[in-house]
């Protein structure tokens, strides 16, 4: 997941009603689409958390020795630097980006 060519605010926009549901003409529906998208973000995120992580995985360590992997440590914090979910695809919904159709 590459969020470098994305331009998405770390904090909470405040959004404008009318702009989100302008796109599909119902705000229930512009929500669902988006928490849907937020959730398949948030599911590729922690499979790819889960990848790096599991490398750094010794089932002969101790606890000990697990918290002090810096590397595992520093991975953990770019993960936490993300934009959450929820901005990334609000911000893909308000750009175009994101493809939808209702099942009719």
């Amino acid at each position: 997941m590459s969020n470098e060519k994305m331009n998405v605010p770390l904090n909470t926009v405040t959004r404008n009603l009318a702009d989100l549901a302008a796109p599909t003409g119902n705000i229930y529906e512009t929500v669902m689409i988006v928490a849907k998208r937020a959730n398949q973000i948030s599911a590729d995120i922690k499979q790819e958390l889960s990848h790096k992580l599991e490398e750094f995985s010794n089932y002969a360590d101790t606890l000990e020795e697990t918290f002090e992997n810096r590397e595992q440590i520093e991975i953990s914090k770019y993960y936490e630097k993300l934009p959450k979910p929820t901005l990334t695809a609000t911000s893909e919904f308000m750009d175009g980006d994101l493809f939808y159709r209702k099942a009719e």
